[in-house]
């Protein structure tokens, strides 16, 4: 969550910057009125507290002095504070969860620096690599699942017969293919990242962290019968490797991957571009993340940005990077760069990393700090990205490597994974 003393130190500021991600700004305001009420009432609880105090260390000086009168009539009056006290602290507690709850629901700060728009069609692009319109011109692509199709590798008749719409299958070479991509993203990131494999179902309270809940409860997969939900992405159990540590700053910055399957309803995208790997509930993924210091975490996104890109460099994918505008940024970053690779079976250009700062918002929420000596401990600052997202990557790779005798050319750097250069058949 963003630092709460911004709300009252400097609400009109914090107000401007977090109406740029589309926020009401009563919605900031109801937030700053619970705080200032808490604190009020905080005061006024802390003197009814210390009345009461001073009343009880009275009473025991009325008894010693044989003043029994005096004390019970001062013992009566100490009853009637308790009960006033219960009462403050009852109004106390329902103020404090209204607090939480707003803070939660605030989302973090843009970088001023992020271009100004509302959506998508207001984000900039940096730079392409690879890509010339030029070299699409006069020839037809297939769109993935029905190259796949034909080809024996991607069933969608049968995902959808087992789990629905928006679920996949993938048979011989297709899995194969799927599975070198994973081992490729985690083989070309591992000397600077340390591996993990975390759990795929984490309680709420990591879920929380990152800002997963409670906004986007709708879009996340819960357990019946447990306080345990699927992972929309690696970067939620990464970021509670150290929840409620204070980390030496020595240590810092901490990197890490994590390959996970990850789960998102996708809610609001229903009947939206869900054919093939466009939009799915459940894909796998290479995550990236970070735990730097504030000084640090500048050369930390860049690094980070360059690791994304030269997974898909190396598979030889035209792609371009985005400078997200400040309302087309997620709920949790203060900065996002994404890289979408062109898909000419579908002619659009499909995200495959977002490789984002987020300051101290999930941090503060995770309560994960850092000292140095005789420093106070400080927040410390995350980054995360996609070190290589599968289905979509793999959807690339198939509309782009289909050769005319129907078979997929498997690029260079993922044949020794494959052990072979080409996978399919004819008809």
């Amino acid at each position: 969550m963003i630092d709460p003393n911004l709300l009252v130190e400097d609400f009109d500021e914090t107000a401007r910057r977090i109406a740029r991600k589309g926020v009401d700004v009563a919605e900031v305001a109801r937030a700053r009125d619970l705080l200032l009420d808490r604190r009020q009432r905080q005061t006024a609880l802390d003197l009814k507290r210390a009345e009461m105090n001073a009343a009880s260390k009275k009473i025991g000086e009325l008894y010693r002095q044989s003043k029994a009168a005096e004390a019970e009539t001062l013992k009566a009056a100490v009853a009637q504070l308790k009960t006033e006290i219960g009462e403050l602290e009852a109004e106390q507690s329902g103020v404090e969860a209204e607090l939480s709850d707003s803070l939660l629901r605030l989302p973090n700060l843009p970088d001023d620096d992020c271009p100004e728009g509302s959506g998508e069609e207001d984000n900039v692009v940096v730079r392409h690599h690879g890509y010339d319109p030029a070299d699409y011109s006069g020839k037809t692509y297939l769109p993935h699942w029905e190259t796949g199709s034909r080809l024996g590798i991607y069933d969608g008749e049968r995902s959808a017969k087992i789990s629905g719409s928006m679920f996949s299958l993938l048979r011989g070479d297709g899995a194969r293919l799927l599975w070198a991509l994973a081992q490729y993203g985690i083989d070309l990131n591992r000397e600077k990242y340390e591996p993990i494999a975390p759990p795929h179902f984490v309680r709420t309270e990591t879920f929380t962290a990152t800002g997963h809940l409670p906004k986007f409860e709708e879009d996340a997969y819960k357990l019946r019968d447990d306080d345990l939900w699927a992972i929309p992405t690696g970067e939620v159990p990464l970021m509670s490797l150290h929840r409620d540590e204070i980390l030496p700053v020595e240590e810092l910055p901490k990197r890490f991957l994590a390959y996970t399957v990850c789960f998102r309803r996708e809610a609001g995208s229903a009947g939206k571009d869900t054919r093939g790997f466009q939009r799915v509930h459940e894909f796998q993924k290479v995550e990236l993340l970070i735990l730097c210091t504030p000084e640090q975490a500048h050369e930390e996104f860049e690094g980070m940005l360059a690791d994304a890109e030269r997974a898909i460099q190396l598979l030889e994918l035209p792609y371009r990077i985005l400078d997200l505008c400040a309302g087309d940024l997620t709920f949790s970053s203060h900065r996002i760069f994404d890289i979408e690779v062109y898909s000419p079976g579908v002619d659009r250009w499909l995200e495959v990393s977002s490789v984002g700062k987020f300051t101290d918002f999930q941090a503060r929420r995770a309560r994960i700090r850092y000292r140095r000596e005789q420093e106070k401990p400080r927040l410390v600052h995350a980054l995360n990205g996609s070190g290589i997202a599968t289905p979509r990557v793999w959807a690339a790779i198939v509309e782009h490597y289909c050769q005319p005798d129907g078979t997929i050319r498997v690029p260079e750097v993922l044949v020794p994974y494959l052990k072979c250069e080409t996978i399919g058949a004819r008809d």
